[in-house]
Formats: structure tokens, C-alpha cells, sequence
């Protein structure tokens, strides 16, 4: 048995806390056993080890998020990458021959694939299993899960099955509705579509072959920027004659919007703010260094990061991407496999950074051409390489950085700068990788 993580989306709902890099997998909600916090993708990525051991993972991702993966999981995890962003027929046809070509995984096994952050407990992995099983018995080419809606959800597409038996048929597929409709097709019997997939590794490379047309891992990978925008769904799911479907009735929440989100936070508010007795149905979340005071509010969401400052009503909260996408700004923050970086100033002709460097990584080796920088060390000790010449860095230490000075620099222990870029012209594509 082999898992298939689907992580993508830019998880513009949960702004200004997620943004094209930290999605909302990313963002550390769920207290973790040694008394901090944990991601959706690390939350389900330690129950799939708790529940099905050492089973194959490998998570399907886009390259912007490659290394928050790294950094949340492990730089060992398996990454199926994405040299651009498709859909998710085209992202899955991509890992399949990847397990086919890189992992050497056989055509025979099963695969099973699913998004990385749903809200779930034990019994979903179970069933995992269990729909694993039902594709290798080879009965069906395809096998779904469908999860027993608990409201008329605007929010999911669904799946109407010939019964009401465990394992059915699948009659026909149902695109998102509005309420009315929604109810309607719960009462015929219908369940959410919840994403999850289970078929034979030869059944998905078939449909990519026939689909797409290629040879191996190498040359989809070279392509893969030509391919049609499609979803599995549309690509195969819906055209597919032998399919089964397996109900799922134990807790499964997808934490796409604020007010889904704050109902699976186990307290009130994460980092500095206080919440007064008169408030009522009240969730903060912030990332700031400066305190957040509630008053008398009732039924509200605010959220604080460098992105931005949210403050909205739970019922509203799900209406805010067109207003995101209308900001237009850089990325303020971003955690990455060697740290994180926080956009701290922009200036007219300056941006200053907050750089964080985990103990034993290390930046690229790179210049730039239209800007110079100055680095200051706040904390950690490591060495700075400057055209070729090492130097120790140890807290106090400014390093200047003219334009076109190849540089890089290494942490010897965890090590804090502040980064002030100064240019007419600061692009973050201005910058030249050199070997070392």
C-alpha cells in the first residue's frame, strides 16, 4: 500500500495567516506533546505512522512549497514536485510515474491518495485500508471514499451511489450545489466527495498514458508546463464505468475557512492577546510581537501576522479571497527547510528582513546584482563566506555585502540576522547562484 499526499493551494480563506508558500496545511494550530504546536500536515502525517506504521508516503506538492514540507516533516520526506502548478490529474499522473520510474514501485500495488489536511481521527486511516484492499482485490478499477454529509455543505461535490450498502456502485457525481439542492441530494442517499482515491498503480498510469503520452518520469517532468489545467475528477473519476464507492461516517472536517479552523482550536487564543469576559465565541491567532486586548466582541475571528491584521465575523469569514487577491503585496513571511525569513520594513529604496538559520544549513551561495546588503547577528554563531574569503559571525557582527559579492553564510548553531537590502531596483529574482 502506498499514500499519495495531494498538498497545494494558496489558502487565501486563512489569510493573513497563509499566503502562496505556508498554505493552510502549514499553519501551526494544533497543540503538539512536547507543549508546543503542530501543522494539519504534520497532524496527519504522525497519525498515518501511529496507524499504519512504516506504509510508503509520498506527498504530491508544487515546488513553492517543497521546502516548508522538508522543514515541517523531515528532509527525508518523499516529494513528488511539481515544476509548475497544474491540477490534480496532471499532478497525480506526475507522481505515478515517479513511484513507477524513481521509487520502482510495481504496477500491481495499490495506491491511495488523498489531501494532506483534512481534520480527522483514527478511523479514517482505517478505512484508508480498507479502501486500499477494495482496489486490490481488482473488482473495480476505481475505489472512492464517500463521507455521510452531516449538513447540506455549498462546499463539496457528491457522489450518488446505486445503495445504501457499505460498498456500492457510484450512479453519478454531483457538482457543488447551493443549500436547497444539497439537501435534496442527501436525502436520495448522496455523500460528500472528500478526494480520496484508491486504484492499482498501472490503472493511474494508463489513464495518464492515454491522456497525456510519454515515455517516463523524465520527460512528464520536462513537459509537464504544456499540460491541460484538469482535475482527476473530470479526467477520470467521472468517466470511469467500474467504480465503488466505500462510506465513511466517522469525523472528517476540512479546515478550509476561519470559521471550520477556530472549531477545531482547543483554546481561545494563540500568542499574546487577552480576551475579557464579555466576549463570547472569540478565537485570536497572533503572530506578532504586539498584544491583542477583546472587548465585549461575540462571534469573531482575528488574526495577526506579518501579512496583515484580520477582523472579521465567523459567518463572514468565508467571503474574504476576493478581497485578499486584491492586496497585491510580497510574501512577509515564510518557512522554509534551512528556516524562516519575516519581511520587518519596505522602504522606498530598502527591504529589511528577519532571518532565521536552523544549526547546520546554510544559504545559497549567490550574488546580486542590483542591490547591496548589510547583515547584522543577532544571535548564533556560524561563518560567512564573502568572494571566496571565510570570516566568523557571532552576535553583534555587521557584515556589509556590496553589489555582485558573491556570498553566503553557515550556522553553526541556531543564528538570527536582520537583512537590509538597498537598491533602486530590489527584485527578488536579481539573484545569481555560484558554486562554492
Amino acid at each position: 500500500m502506498n499514500i499519495v499526499l495531494l498538498s497545494g493551494g494558496s489558502g487565501k480563506r486563512l489569510w493573513p495567516l497563509s499566503n502562496d508558500i505556508r498554505s493552510k496545511q502549514f499553519i501551526k494550530i494544533f497543540p503538539s506533546e512536547n507543549g508546543g504546536r503542530i501543522s494539519m500536515v504534520q497532524r496527519v502525517y504522525g497519525q498515518i505512522r501511529n496507524a499504519l506504521g512504516d506504509v510508503s508516503v509520498t506527498v504530491a506538492t508544487s515546488r513553492s512549497q517543497a521546502s516548508i514540507l522538508s522543514s515541517q516533516l523531515s528532509e527525508d520526506v518523499d516529494l513528488s514536485i511539481e515544476p509548475c502548478r497544474r491540477d490534480t490529474f496532471p499532478a497525480m499522473a506526475l507522481v505515478a510515474a515517479y513511484l513507477h520510474d524513481v521509487k520502482h514501485v510495481d504496477e500491481n500495488e495499490t495506491v491511495v491518495v488523498c489531501p494532506i489536511d483534512p481534520y480527522v481521527e483514527e478511523s479514517y486511516f482505517s478505512a484508508l485500508k480498507a479502501l486500499a484492499e477494495i482496489a486490490e482485490k481488482g473488482q473495480v478499477n476505481l475505489a472512492l471514499m464517500g463521507i455521510e454529509p452531516t449538513y447540506p455543505s455549498e462546499k463539496y461535490g457528491y457522489i450518488l451511489p446505486k445503495s445504501k450498502a457499505q460498498i456500492a456502485e457510484v450512479a453519478s457525481f454531483k457538482e457543488k450545489p447551493d443549500v436547497k439542492t444539497a439537501q435534496k441530494y442527501i436525502d436520495e442517499g448522496a455523500l460528500w466527495n472528500g478526494g480520496v482515491f484508491a486504484f492499482k498503480l498501472g490503472y493511474l498510469l494508463g489513464k495518464a498514458q492515454e491522456n497525456i503520452g510519454f515515455s517516463s518520469y523524465e520527460e512528464l517532468f520536462s513537459k509537464y508546463d504544456t499540460l491541460e489545467k484538469i482535475s482527476f475528477d473530470y479526467a477520470v473519476v467521472e468517466k470511469e464505468p467500474s467504480i465503488a464507492v466505500m462510506r465513511y461516517g466517522g469525523k472528517w472536517k476540512d479546515l478550509g475557512t476561519w470559521n471550520t479552523l477556530t472549531e477545531a482550536m482547543q483554546v481561545s487564543s494563540i500568542g499574546k492577546a487577552v480576551l475579557a469576559d464579555t466576549c463570547e465565541d472569540v478565537h485570536v491567532i497572533n503572530e506578532l510581537d504586539v498584544p491583542i486586548l477583546c472587548l465585549g466582541l461575540k462571534n469573531m475571528v482575528i488574526a495577526a501576522s506579518p501579512e496583515g491584521i484580520l477582523v472579521t465575523d465567523k459567518n463572514q469569514s468565508s467571503y474574504i479571497k476576493p478581497f485578499v487577491e486584491a492586496f497585491h503585496q510580497p510574501i512577509m513571511y515564510a518557512e522554509k527547510a534551512w528556516g524562516s525569513y519575516k519581511v520587518v520594513d519596505i522602504g522606498e529604496d530598502s527591504l529589511t528582513i528577519k532571518v532565521t538559520l536552523l544549526a547546520g544549513h546554510k544559504m545559497n551561495y549567490h550574488s546580486h546584482e542590483r542591490r547591496d546588503e548589510v547583515w547584522t547577528i543577532l544571535s548564533g554563531t556560524g561563518k560567512a563566506v564573502l568572494d571566496g574569503k571565510e570570516q566568523s559571525v557571532s552576535p553583534g557582527g555587521i557584515i556589509k555585502i556590496p553589489t555582485g559579492c558573491k556570498h553566503t553564510i553557515y550556522a553553526e548553531e541556531d543564528l538570527q540576522l536582520i537583512e537590509i537590502q538597498r537598491g533602486k531596483d530590489i527584485d527578488v529574482n536579481d539573484k545569481k547562484k555560484w558554486e562554492l
